[in-house]
């Protein structure tokens, strides 16, 4: 599978490393092979030069001019409307959760592992009812209570009949 992510003008990419980590920045220019001219005007970032090293490429580029102002990375950037497209992004997503989870207390954290415990029993109790329930096949299995059920069943509704036919 060829490379999707190239080091171009227009290319998002999230900065990892130093005072801007986190954020999202435009690359607007390649120095040479190792850095890069960056610009982030809804994000906070000053157009600076800033490493590649420290870079993160994401699937997103927006249009502009090589070497454009941060007015048009600006411009472009508000049209592509890519706040709302990475917020949605799994990568975001995760990001986010990561953030969350680094802010919890110590009973936070005490209530979260509990509640995965109910829920990890709760899925046990499934599963093994229905390893129970199926042969190695595939196919249903069945047990002698579902046979004594049926059998009660059937006394049931032949003990109606025989009244009815009185």
């Amino acid at each position: 599978m060829p490379f999707e992510r190239f080091v171009q003008t227009g290319r998002i990419a999230k900065a990892s490393a130093g005072p801007l980590k986190g954020r999202l920045v435009a690359i607007v220019d390649v120095i040479d092979q190792n850095r890069v001219l960056v610009d982030g005007p809804l994000t906070g970032v000053p157009r600076q030069e800033y490493r590649l090293n420290n870079l993160h490429l994401t699937k997103y580029r927006i249009k502009f001019p090589f070497t454009a102002p941060t007015r048009i990375v600006r411009k472009a950037w508000t049209e592509s409307d890519l706040k709302a497209q990475w917020k949605v992004s799994p990568w975001s997503v995760k990001a986010q959760n990561i953030c969350k989870r680094s802010s919890l207390n110590d009973f936070d954290r005490f209530k979260l592992r509990y509640a995965k415990r109910q829920r990890n029993k709760l899925l046990t109790i499934a599963f093994n009812t229905l390893k129970k329930r199926t042969k190695a096949d595939g196919t249903p299995r069945v047990l002698k209570k579902d046979r004594r059920e049926r059998l009660r069943a059937e006394k049931a509704k032949g003990g109606k009949k025989a009244a009815a036919k009185k």
